[in-house]
């Protein structure tokens, strides 16, 4: 066998010759479980030493092997939600070959991606949106008159706890269209998950009852084939028996319209194309309810903490050790763990404090406070919208919630963070984890709107810190008597610059900046952790003789114009750095700023551009943004040897 050129990694012989589903479809059912093996060995070995997401994958292998040998994809809608599982399917609709560019600058996505592959007939990145697309799609179909088609969402049980979830089943119920959500029940989501409905589909899969009406079930779908005509009538059978069989346990999905069937061994894969085949030939919404294991079929994950298994990082696949390279200097630690030992020692001392996040306690560092303090930290399950509004209730009553939310994930709670906290001028506390370039996992979960849409909010402090001693007087100021409305503090995802993090408390002036660096002819205001690649590129500038001020303004609302005041008398050039959308941004106020008081200098600002960028290292995507530290060091040489005007410009990737 060859290796793959360019790769150097080898997939087994059958899956060698499977470069699109149709090659699938040419092996026998007795084969699919040869193919499930080779390729869930072939994500063990490139996701050992190329990272990525890991037990989400493992967990759907025989499930993804199924539908492509059953359904004719592409033409046949395949829709999979948040994307983490998505690695088996892409490996075998045509993408094997490049696959070891998962996750790399300029390579493929870790997500699906319409413009990555016909067969990626949605983009995700975010949970929950799988029914809600699929249905758009078969009701799109049906308008068409093509009654065949098929069209399928993939849903975990975690991203079924989402709002929007429901409301694409609620909708689904009432539309005749050919739709079939698969519900992926492995009782997580990257963390444990939590909630009335996890103990729901627990019930069902443990219920006598219903294991009992299955057997029943199946029977009648295994006899469906041979009807032809009758299917619809077979159909109306299996329901009743499902039905008639469990007059004392209620279905969740039969009350919402789906024929519901399962559960279903999920990692049996020659069953999974028998029920699936079967299902093709019942018209109208169904629920296909599978049970499997995140992790599956790699001894280390399954026996191992499945939220570690997620995403892993490099490890040894032999003997599942997860690569660490351990420094041999302290380092500074992750912004995340700042958060989360800060709120505790907060917590510590203000008995009013609660901690909430939407299902990414481990991934925010709330693990923390949960485990110290089990009464008062809240996961509210994969539910932005509900985890904000939640927090806006205890605020009423007196209490104190940090709710912590990725700044991407935070899109999705926007009206409630306008109408249930701002409005009524709640003291909700937002810690906005990931803000600015997220790295890897691309444009879906980079950071990059929250300073621009948080500045529009009448009542709403923006704040993001330069380090980690920032990060705990923004916590401590923002949790003061005081302080009496909404509170937003954002930081990237990474680590920090400072080793002595652990600093005293001390309150931060709500609105005021500080001066980093006095210097001359330019000045350079950051806001946030791109402070500290300023400061990286005036190491250079120093070098060269050239010595621009710096300001850290610590708050892009309110603004402190008191600095700026200063900024514009002593200064005739500005740039301005952040790691947030140009558009509306830090450098936006400043130049509304300038305008509002007369004052003309020539404004460069230095962000994220108008476009979506992909996925990379940290690095690489700050520089393709303009304002790693040597792109700063450009843009200083630049406007210094222009000649004074009053005009302004702007350049995000280095653009006029």
């Amino acid at each position: 066998m060859e290796i793959v050129k360019g790769s150097g990694f080898i997939p087994g012989d059958l899956l060698a010759k499977i470069n699109s589903p149709a090659d699938l479809k040419l092996l026998r059912e007795d084969q699919l479980e040869q193919v499930s093996s080779e390729l869930r060995q072939y994500i063990i070995d490139l996701v050992s030493v190329k990272g990525g997401h890991f037990g989400a994958s493992l967990g759907v292998v025989e499930l993804t092997v199924a539908l492509h040998f059953i359904f004719n994809t592409p033409y046949d809608q395949l829709v999979w939600d948040v994307g983490h599982q998505a690695y088996g399917h892409k490996i075998l609709t045509g993408r094997r070959d490049n696959f070891h560019t998962n996750r790399v600058y300029k390579g493929l996505s870790g997500f699906p991606k319409r413009s990555e592959s016909e067969y990626d007939t949605f983009g995700v990145g975010h949970s929950s949106t799988s029914i809600s697309a699929a249905l758009g799609m078969a009701v799109a179909s049906k308008y068409n008159k093509l009654e065949n088609k098929q069209h399928i969402a993939v849903i975990g049980d975690g991203a079924m706890t989402a709002g929007l979830a429901f409301e694409g089943l609620n909708h689904a119920g009432v539309e005749n269209a050919n739709l079939l959500v698969v519900l992926n029940d492995n009782c997580m989501s990257i963390d444990p998950n939590v909630g009335a409905l996890k103990e729901y589909l627990t019930d069902i899969t443990t219920s006598h009852t219903y294991n009992k009406a299955k057997d029943k079930v199946w029977e009648l779908l295994g006899k469906i084939s041979k009807f032809g005509p009758n299917a619809q009538e077979i159909a109306s059978k299996v329901e009743n028996a499902v039905k008639t069989s469990l007059l004392k346990q209620s279905n969740l999905f039969e009350s919402l319209k789906f024929r519901y069937f399962g559960p279903v061994d999920g990692h049996d894969v020659v069953r999974l194309t028998k029920v699936l085949a079967d299902l093709k030939d019942i018209p109208g919404p169904k629920l296909l309810h599978i049970l499997t294991k995140k992790g599956k079929g790699y001894k280390f994950s399954e026996e191992g903490n499945e939220t570690v298994w997620h995403s892993p990082g490099l490890f040894n696949k032999e003997t599942g050790e997860i690569i660490k390279v351990i420094p041999k200097t302290p380092q500074p630690p992750k912004y995340q763990d700042v958060f989360g030992h800060t709120i505790v020692e907060l917590a510590e001392k203000n008995l009013k404090i609660t901690g909430i996040t939407p299902a990414m306690p481990s991934g925010c560092s709330l693990n923390i406070m949960m485990k110290a303090m089990p009464d008062r930290a809240f996961d509210v399950g994969i539910a932005e919208q509900h985890a904000v509004t939640f927090s806006a209730g205890m605020a009423t009553q007196g209490l104190v919630p940090f709710c912590n939310i990725y700044s991407s994930f935070m899109q999705r709670a926007y009206d409630q963070v306008l109408h249930d906290v701002a409005l009524q001028n709640l003291k909700v506390i937002f810690c906005l984890d990931r803000g600015g370039l997220a790295g890897a996992d691309g444009p879906t979960h980079h950071g990059a709107y929250d300073l621009a849409f948080f500045r529009c909010i009448p009542n709403m402090v923006v704040s993001a810190p330069m380090n980690e001693e920032e990060l705990r007087n923004l916590m401590y100021t923002a949790q003061l008597d005081e302080v009496k409305g909404p509170f937003s503090i954002r930081y990237p995802r990474g680590n920090g610059v400072m080793v002595n993090w652990k600093t005293p408390f001390a309150k931060i002036e709500i609105g005021k900046g500080r001066k980093v660096k006095e210097g001359k002819e330019v000045a350079i205001l950051s806001i946030g952790h791109p402070g500290n690649l300023v400061s990286k590129a005036l190491e250079q500038l120093i070098e060269k003789g050239i010595e621009p001020a710096h300001y850290d303004m610590r708050f892009v609302k309110p603004i402190d114009e008191d600095l700026l005041h200063d900024v514009f008398t002593k200064f005739d050039k500005v740039i301005t750095v952040e790691d947030g959308c140009i558009i509306g941004g830090m450098g936006s106020a400043v130049l509304e700023f300038m305008a509002d008081h007369y004052y003309s200098a020539k404004v460069m600002r230095l962000g994220i551009p108008d476009k979506f960028i992909e996925h990379g290292e940290q690095m690489e995507l700050y520089t393709e943004c303009g304002f790693s530290p040597d792109k700063i060091v450009e843009t200083v040489e630049e406007i210094l040897k222009e000649k004074k005007h009053s005009n302004h410009k702007t350049i995000g990737k280095k653009q006029a």
